[in-house]
């Protein structure tokens, strides 16, 4: 039987190497193996793509997507686990287009051969595909389950009601859509950095680091972030907010930490904040809700 095979074309961030991308379709095209080629697979994670659960189903898997730890948290993610021991993860992001190719033409097969499929005209579909129907730009955050401790400091911390606890009382990413796109703000205050964003262009986020960054000693001190004083000043300050600004008053008005966690949140994110008083009401509402999976699970806050 041959493996199930997925290539995700990456087709609305382009994070990919356009070299290697293209050069892996064109080998896969060219192999006469069946394969699922899908524009974004950050996009079937989020949506819970029942292929996803075929695929992992199937035994024999080969995925050519990015990063493996990134790749196996969006399987698990849509709730398909990727076997671990007939898995085979090819990182277009970071390995060279030739040793790709060389590893797809040698998959092993059991069955004949299938026609080459048209190299052009499947690259044009998945480009056109790059806008869904409905208009999201997939990107959101995933979990890495080896790595959360269920300390819930992300649903205090999210004011777009992204998490949310599943039936078991455990962190999941409930509504992937109200995540505002390019901002990995809730992965800069995860304490044990298990918040990945597939898109995101550093490794301590995307996932390439395999095992993840360093645990800090001590969990972060996100109090000062709950109480909506923080995002108040930073949606007055909109585009004026950047890097080139004078340092020393940089480092009058913000801790240490704060000043990694602000620049990474994008101006249009900052200027669609809502008011002082709404911010606040969220704050309270997802602090109430971190507070009650805690107590429903045994644990503290």
């Amino acid at each position: 039987m041959n493996p199930r095979i997925l290539y995700c074309h990456c087709s609305n961030a382009r994070v990919l190497p356009e070299e290697t991308r293209d050069a892996a379709l064109h080998a896969l095209c060219d192999a006469g193996l069946p394969f699922d080629a899908v524009p974004d697979l950050c996009g079937l994670s989020a949506r819970r793509d029942p292929i996803l659960k075929s695929l992992a189903a199937s035994g024999r898997v080969v995925v050519a997507a990015c990063h493996p730890r990134t790749v196996r948290c969006l399987f698990a993610a849509a709730g398909a686990p990727l076997p671990a021991e007939s898995t085979q993860l090819l990182n277009l992001r970071t390995e060279s287009a030739q040793s790709i190719c060389t590893a797809l033409r040698g998959i092993s097969r059991a069955e004949p051969a299938v026609p080459p499929r048209d190299f052009p005209t499947v690259r044009e579909q998945l480009d056109s595909a790059a806008t869904p129907p409905d208009g999201w730009i997939p990107w959101a955050p995933v979990i890495d389950s080896d790595r959360c401790t269920g300390c819930m400091q992300c649903l205090s911390f999210c004011l777009f009601g992204v998490y949310g606890v599943d039936a078991d009382s455990r962190i999941e990413v409930s509504h992937p859509q109200q995540c505002k796109t390019n901002c990995p703000a809730c992965a800069r205050v995860c304490p044990e950095s298990a918040i990945l964003f597939p898109k995101h262009g550093a490794d301590a986020i995307n996932g390439g680091l395999p095992g993840g960054v360093p645990r800090e000693p001590m969990k972060v001190d996100i109090s000062a972030l709950l109480g909506g004083d923080l995002y108040a000043q930073l949606r007055g300050r909109g585009p004026r907010f950047s890097k080139d600004r004078d340092p020393d008053l940089a480092l009058q008005e913000r801790r240490k930490y704060l000043a990694a966690l602000a620049e990474e949140i994008p101006p249009e994110v900052l200027n669609s904040l809502p008011p002082p008083e709404e911010i606040a009401r969220r704050a309270a509402e997802a602090r109430a809700n971190a507070q009650a999976a805690l107590e429903k699970k045994g644990g503290t806050p």
